[in-house]
């Protein structure tokens, strides 16, 4: 599926495009399912345009079966059933795959279901434990916790001990949250964050937030930190300039970190995926964590999978079967 020009939903067009082919260094896959993320619909926009080099279509992680093994390849065979991140490429029947960004498809875990798993494993390790430093006994707020981000934020929270808060837009999407680990909602149509989270947490407030909205929640992120906290920034959704109020930060000794994943260094993603395979894949083996799927399309109605995360209605991941 491609975007045949910038613009709405309707943009998304299926094309016959040449077969791609495993280079040095990767892996062919052929994909059973596409993760939606809302990167791609900053891409079918023209807002997010892929990195250099990277395949032009949509789509940063899939799951699939290994079709072929590139040069200096080893770890893995034909017929292996895998999931993989992506830097673009993800909406198609075949895609090549640095072998540094594979993964094995959990114990557990169905072939379909497994593409919601890179792209929010991988950004919930890299910004709330490596950057965020996230502990057991911690305060996590993450905002948006029904999205397919927030309710793996959600779990690996909980499974690492800390006590996790949420922000989401309605009631139901709170008690999913709650069904998932939550112990803090905060309904942030009708609450102040800032003033729940410090009023459940005896006035400490968040040790880690995961923040999807950027600009339009920055100062009152700052309010909600705890001393020694960590703001850590992954969207934008909410506007790209905002006003820090550095007396109240310091104040707080906190820090603010603003991460992407899509345009880090190979080595870089390799070295996330690795840490992924080694702390969250267990995790999700043992049935503590599991990936959340609010519905599979076919990979023909990309266009619909779009309206739906527009729409914001939905609670986890949306896929695209092959």
């Amino acid at each position: 599926m491609t975007v045949r020009e910038p613009g709405g939903p309707d943009v998304l067009v299926p094309t016959e495009l040449p077969d791609p082919a495993a280079g040095p260094g990767e892996v062919l896959v052929r994909v059973a399912a596409a993760g939606v993320n809302r990167a791609d619909l900053m891409q079918r926009q023209g807002r997010y345009p892929p990195p250099p080099g990277a395949p032009q279509h949509p789509g940063l992680e899939v799951s699939g079966t290994v079709e072929a093994l590139g040069e200096g390849v080893s770890g893995w065979e034909p017929g292996q059933q895998v999931c993989a991140l992506l830097a673009g490429g993800g909406y198609a029947e075949l895609v090549a795959v640095p072998a540094g960004q594979l993964l094995p498809v959990p114990a557990g875990v169905g072939l379909v279901e497994a593409a919601a798993l890179p792209e929010v494993t991988c950004t919930v390790w890299s910004n709330v434990f490596d950057v965020g430093r996230l502990v057991a006994g911690e305060v996590l707020l993450v905002h948006g916790g029904s999205s397919g981000i927030g309710t793996m934020a959600v779990q690996l929270g909980a499974a690492a001990g800390a006590r996790v808060a949420v922000t989401a837009g309605s009631a139901e999407k709170l008690r999913r949250c709650a069904e998932l680990g939550a112990e803090v909602l905060v309904d942030y149509r009708e609450q102040d964050f800032a003033e729940v989270v410090r009023a459940a947490t005896g006035g400490r407030g968040a040790d880690v937030v995961l923040d999807v909205v950027g600009a339009g929640y920055l100062q009152r992120n700052v309010d909600v930190l705890a001393t020694g906290g960590r703001l850590v920034v992954i969207g934008m959704q909410g506007g790209v300039r905002g006003e820090l109020d550095l007396q109240a930060l310091m104040a707080r000794r906190a820090s603010v970190h603003a991460t992407s994943l899509r345009a880090r260094p190979l080595a870089d993603k390799a070295r996330v995926v690795a840490g992924v395979r080694e702390h969250v894949w267990p995790l999700l083996a043992s049935g503590r964590v599991r990936p959340v799927v609010h519905e599979v399309l076919p990979l023909a109605e990309a266009a619909r999978a779009h309206e739906l995360l527009e729409g914001s209605s939905h609670v986890g991941k949306v896929l695209l079967a092959v």
